[in-house]
Formats: C-alpha cells, structure tokens, sequence
C-alpha cells in the first residue's frame, strides 16, 4: 500500500506480467465498488457500525458474496481504514506537493485538509470518528487507524520542519507544539461546524491558522543602520 512516507512514482514494466484473466479484473471491480459502500456506510455510521450483514443489505447482495470478499468483519474495518487514507492522501496531500517547499506548501496541506472537513461535515471524517470509537480498544483496527493517523501528522511535521529550513519559520520553532495546534484547529473545526453546527467555523480555523503562523514566522530583516547614526 502506497503511503505518505512511501509514495512511488516510478511506472511498472507492462512487460514483466501478463494482463490478468477477465474474472480477475471483475473480482477487483466487484471489490472496488464494495469498498466504496463500505466506506460511505461507515462514515455515517462509524466503524463500529460497520458489518458484513449490514454492507450486504445496503448494497444487495448475499452475506457470502461480500465474506468472499472480506473474510471477516475486521478485514472489512482495515480495508475501509486504509481505503479512508488512500483518498485522503490523493485529495490533500499529493496535490500540495506541487506548491513551493515551505510556508506554501504548509499552506496548501492546511487549505485541502480544511476544505476535506469541510466536505465530510455530513458524513464524518474516519480519524476523528475512528479514534472515538477506538481510543481504549487495542487491537488491529485500532493499529491501522493509529498508523494512518501517524503517518499523516508526521507528513505535516515534515512541512513544517521545511518552513523552518527555509527560513520561513523561526530556527527556534517547535515542531510537534506547532502540530498540536494546528491538528487541535482541525479537531475543533469539526466539532464547531459538525456537532454544534456553527456558521463561520472554516474562517475562525483559517484566521487562527494564520495567527500561529504569524506568530513563529521569522521576523523581517530590521533596516541597517545608517552612517549617521553611528
């Protein structure tokens, strides 16, 4: 699986494997569109919610035809976590990679995740969800949603630890403190404008991002001292 830490642009060799087999390609669509219910069921009603019989009935089809699928309700929960970040990585993440390294690449992942939530407010962001419902649950679905989660945060850390080796951000900038705050608007974002329902929560998110940029942004070099003055 592709990730934010692995991405890999290289092209395979057509020549290396043969095309595969008609029914192959088939049980890699019928997969394809399950996944994709499987991913809008659950982000309206949690992963916990999420089942095998439930996913079966939401898009018509046998209990067995979807476990052939997904051998199990776990399966189905991981494969629905990293399908979650797949996406997620393809709308917020790579497209900010074209802008400049530093602030304006920082600004570009915090404008896509901002617009992302934005979008999920009627239905639910996987992570935020996720990790209510999977806080104090150890196990593999818990692993995978940490795992993405992680790898995301750590992503934005790089960014910001480019600001600061561009010199946009002051030497002295801590990192992980700065992505606390930034990752805390998000987490309020989706709770002022999801939960509570409140106008204006994506302008208030962007106009604090804006202050704690400003605030360890390195300040302008001061006029240099004239003649006379010395």
């Amino acid at each position: 699986m592709s990730s934010l830490l692995d991405a890999d642009d290289t092209s395979a060799d057509a020549s290396a494997e043969p095309a595969p087999a008609r029914p192959l390609m088939k049980g890699r669509q019928t997969r394809a569109a399950i996944l994709d219910a499987a991913l809008a069921l659950a982000s309206h009603i949690g992963l916990e919610g999420l089942s095998i019989g439930a996913l079966a009935e939401v898009i018509g089809m046998s209990k067995s035809g979807v476990f052939a699928h997904f051998g199990s309700r776990e399966e189905l929960q991981i494969s629905v976590v990293k399908e979650y970040h797949a996406k997620f990585e393809a709308e917020v993440f790579r497209p900010s990679m074209s802008a400049a390294r530093g602030l304006p690449r920082l600004h570009a992942l915090f404008d896509r995740w901002v617009r992302r939530v934005s979008v999920e407010i009627d239905s639910g962001c996987i992570y935020i969800s996720g990790a209510v419902e999977f806080d104090d649950r150890p196990g593999p679905v818990r692993d995978a949603l940490v795992t993405m989660v992680q790898t995301w945060q750590n992503a934005l850390e790089r960014a910001i630890r480019a600001a600061v080796d561009e010199g946009h951000l002051r030497a002295d900038t801590d990192a992980g403190q700065l992505l606390f705050e930034i990752h805390g608007l998000i987490l309020a974002l989706h709770h002022d404008a999801r939960f509570l329902r409140h106008a204006g929560a994506e302008e208030r998110a962007r106009a604090a991002f804006e202050r704690l940029l400003a605030h360890a942004a390195t300040p302008p070099p001061g006029p240099s001292p004239s003649a006379d003055c010395a």
